[in-house]
């Protein structure tokens, strides 16, 4: 068994965002792999979206047939979703306050008329990342100092490219998936990413059997 992390959107070393948890399964012989997503520049790649993306996400999946947890968070649903479509090694999809894209929607069909105010957004440059005063407030507010800072350094300027691309696939309809809904989250409300809200109660309404709530924030690693 092992278990590949995909990141949500405007950061990047993975396997940071992630290490907490994946310690634990460590202890349990459990290994643990957090791809890097080109589009965060994480690979050096100037201009990537989507299907870059994807393409690195299901090079990890199909490097193994041995039994995978994807593990998705936020835009890292949206990757997950096409990444892990028809992947017979993939068994089971965990998607953490996570985007349910259906087939030809992209992460453009979730936002609304205005950008959540805590993105920065760089129409000339073609990125876009998460502002450093609102990072630890919206995503890091149950995190010690410690790891607030340490984050900051791990925010990335995002390709504006992911945002159009639809995706082609939705593994989630398919494969077994469970959804969890973080009671804490900050970024998920009405004046920020409401269309989150609608997916999560969604998700809920439709799959009861398969929601789970956890009192905190959503958790990549750094605080589970």
């Amino acid at each position: 068994m092992r278990v590949v992390f995909v990141h949500g959107a405007c950061v990047k070393d993975g396997p940071w965002w992630w290490h907490r948890t994946a310690e634990l399964l460590a202890e349990r012989d459990v290994a643990g792999e957090a791809p890097a997503l080109p589009s965060c520049g994480e690979t050096g790649v100037r201009g990537a979206g989507l299907s870059e993306d994807v393409a690195a996400v299901r090079a990890v999946l199909t490097a193994s047939d041995e039994p995978t947890v994807v593990v998705a968070h936020s835009y890292g649903g949206i990757i997950t979703a096409e990444a892990a479509a028809g992947v017979d090694a993939v068994r089971h999809l965990l998607l953490i306050s996570s985007y349910l894209p259906e087939v030809g929607q992209s992460l453009s069909d979730f936002g609304g008329e205005e950008p959540a105010p805590f993105l920065e957004i760089d129409p000339e440059g073609g990125t876009f990342t998460v502002r450093l005063q609102a990072l630890a407030e919206t995503f890091l507010q149950d995190c010690g100092p410690e790891i607030q800072l340490q984050a900051k350094d791990r925010t990335a300027r995002q390709s504006l490219a992911v945002l159009e691309q639809p995706v082609r696939s939705a593994a989630w309809k398919n494969v077994a998936s469970t959804y969890l809904v973080c009671a804490q989250d900050r970024g998920p409300q009405p004046n920020g990413n409401a269309s989150l809200l609608v997916a999560q109660a969604a998700w809920s309404s439709s799959r009861p059997d398969t929601t789970r709530s956890c009192p905190s924030r959503a958790p990549s690693a750094t605080c589970c």
